[in-house]
């Protein structure tokens, strides 16, 4: 099963012809609502990937529509909390080629109590898995309890920190990356990913695929991109990570688990969304990657 400590937000999204520049005013072309946050997106990849997953996090009582939403998607929603913080939430600018960026408000998501991630984590088992990312509070305390319980813990290390990504050495057994991020490891810390104190760190390089440096097993695996015409990036990569998590969960080895979430954010790119368009198992079988 996977416990997954993330965020969750509401997303708002702005067609534009190009993203902004400083001091540049735009009119947007189109707008939705949906729901996000790297955390629910995560939790609704795991559950579309046929795992378990629960959530931990906290909404304000303007977001109640989102913990249903996620119940809808299979996801556990006993430990989300209603907060007196708002809901938080993202406005999201998206390119005629799919690029973005992001604005985020962390509202409820930095409100959440030792006591909430407790009372969650004491319903885990060992061997289960502890997936979190940086957009909460409350990481080291569900890391170092995580561990005393036996869990598995994945970091996935967005918006990156290196300050948070040292907080949880010693504690993660599997760091997740973009290629921007391991940059920023890399200068933050002075460290290769060889010489960084995780077992297995999986980094996505975008168009040109993936690569899994185990540390465990002194090796280095790169795995070729999947070729699709992307029309929207936002959640591909909480959707590799979901996907990836939910693969492991069920006992697929590394390399085929890479596999799986390679084709589930390849397919996520070609849709325009966040949580509410993630692809499911049969979406990823009936889809033609040659």
């Amino acid at each position: 099963m996977i416990w997954n400590l993330g965020s969750i937000n509401a997303d708002f999204f702005y067609g534009v012809p190009h993203l902004p520049d400083a001091g540049e005013t735009l009119a947007a072309t189109s707008f939705a609502k949906g729901l996000g946050g790297k955390g629910a997106n995560m939790s609704v990849a795991a559950a579309r990937a046929a795992a378990r997953v629960s959530h931990i996090g906290g909404i304000g009582d303007d977001g109640r529509w989102a913990e249903t939403r996620l119940l809808e998607y299979g996801v556990e929603t006993q430990h989300i909390a209603v907060m007196d913080e708002p809901t938080g939430h993202a406005i999201i600018c998206v390119d005629a080629e799919g690029e973005n960026s992001i604005v985020l408000f962390p509202g409820a998501n930095h409100a959440i109590t030792e006591q909430m991630i407790g009372k969650a984590l004491t319903e885990a088992s060992p061997g289960d898995f502890l997936l979190m990312q940086n957009e909460t509070n409350g990481q080291v305390f569900a890391a170092e309890t995580a561990k005393t319980l036996g869990l598995r813990v994945v970091y996935a290390a967005a918006p990156f920190s290196t300050d948070a990504v040292m907080a949880l050495m010693g504690k993660i057994d599997l760091l997740v990356l973009n290629e921007v991020e391991a940059t920023q490891l890399l200068e933050g810390t002075g460290q290769a990913l060889e010489d960084v104190p995780v077992d297995d760190i999986v980094v996505t390089l975008g168009s040109e695929g993936c690569k899994w440096v185990s540390n465990k097993g002194n090796s280095t695996q790169s795995f070729p991109a999947f070729k699709v015409d992307p029309v929207d990036t936002t959640g591909a990569g909480d959707t590799f990570t979901g996907y990836l998590v939910a693969s492991l969960d069920r006992g697929l080895p590394m390399a085929e688990a890479i596999d799986l979430a390679m084709r589930a954010g390849a397919l996520m790119v070609t849709r325009q969304g966040t949580a509410d368009v993630i692809p499911d198992l049969k979406d990823i079988q009936d889809h033609d990657f040659s």
